[in-house]
């Protein structure tokens, strides 16, 4: 789709808006002041990976211990892959790790960032809104930047009535109509941040908002009634057996394997996932297993899962940690960078008493 410049009504919109960001913009570790030179790239687009599907609370203080072990992209394209995925546990969504190792390399090799919505489209895990919002921020082109936030902005400035998520290609055409030519970054940080602050999901500040006066949901008195949402489909139900294998105070730990969910990540050992209780399916090794009473509940982006825990003694299994995995140390699994369904169940595992 080409670029539609704003007509007058628009700039005078984009106008208002970026009024109110120079004025009330969060401060975040990633970003550049107001109205000041580009910030760096390799910060904008770390800041962008980790900010998918993830709060900018979550975020913060992942990206400042990220930024501390690995400053640059090409400390970060050095860094083995195993450090990297051990970092990001709890982030969720692991394919973006590893996704961005191997963007890290990939720009180290061709000597740096590209500077264009279509150049940086060309880089691994790098789709079209990171693409478009690294354009504009790092690097001031005219991209239309659409997340979650901006959409709802959108969506109630147009009053859009096609419901989400089909509505999201006439949402970046109504957005492009508001994007300026100037400040692009700034403005779709605006955007971002009048959604996360004042044009919320619930309860919208409207009277603190500067496009209220030429917003069409806020004209219908229920601006809270857009964005419309289709029906969410009912995620499947599945059910899956950790097992807590422990000798002389640790625990054994497997590595995943590195396509799939969860891929490459260090984690505990796990039976089948189906759709009916798998008991001791699959265990590691043969040994007495005992299954716990209680179990740990987990929601995935497209399905549940209920683990049972079992756990044994491996005392006197010779071979398991060559053929298996390797052993970590129970009091400190903490340290281990599980996923989050892993070190749920182990926070339950050492909590019970067996």
């Amino acid at each position: 789709m080409s670029a539609k410049r704003p007509s007058k009504i628009a700039l005078k919109t984009a106008d208002a808006l970026l009024a109110w960001y120079d004025r009330h913009a969060r401060a975040l570790p990633w970003r550049a002041a107001p109205g000041s030179n580009a910030p760096d790239p390799y910060r904008v687009w770390l800041s962008e990976i980790m900010l998918q599907q993830t709060t900018v609370a979550a975020v913060t203080p992942r990206f400042a211990e990220f930024i501390a072990r690995w400053p640059s992209v090409e400390a970060l394209a050095a860094a083995p892959e195993a450090d990297l995925m051990a970092a990001w546990a709890g982030l969720g969504y692991y394919a973006r790790a590893r996704n961005l190792h191997a963007c890290a390399r990939a720009v180290v090799e061709r000597g740096g960032f590209p500077a264009t919505e279509a150049g940086l489209r060309e880089l691994p895990g790098v789709g079209a809104y990171t693409a478009a919002a690294i354009a504009a921020i790092a690097f001031g082109e005219r991209a239309v930047v659409v997340d979650a936030n901006v959409a709802r902005v959108v969506a109630r400035l147009f009053a859009v009535e096609r419901p989400l998520p089909a509505a999201m290609p006439d949402l970046r055409a109504a957005t492009d109509t508001i994007t300026p030519d100037a400040r692009a970054g700034d403005f779709a940080q605006a955007m971002m941040d009048l959604g996360s602050s004042v044009c919320t999901p619930r309860r919208p500040r409207c009277l603190a908002c500067p496009l209220s006066a030429d917003c069409a949901a806020y004209r219908t008195g229920n601006p809270e009634g857009f964005p419309i949402k289709a029906a969410k489909p009912i995620k499947p139900q599945r059910y899956g057996t950790i097992f807590w294998a422990e000798h002389a105070g640790r625990v054994l730990l497997v590595t995943r394997p590195p396509r799939g969910l969860l891929g490459g990540m260090r984690a505990l050992p796990t039976g089948p996932w189906a759709d009916t209780p798998p008991g001791l399916a699959d265990p590691p090794f043969e040994a007495e297993w005992q299954l716990l009473p209680n179990t740990v509940a987990h929601v995935f982006t497209h399905f549940r899962l209920e683990l049972a825990l079992a756990v044994a003694r491996a005392d006197g299994q010779a071979g398991v940690e060559e053929h298996c995995g390797a052993y970590w140390e129970a009091t400190g699994i903490d340290s281990a960078g599980l996923p989050t369904v892993f070190a749920k169940a182990a926070t339950a595992i050492r909590r019970a008493k067996w």
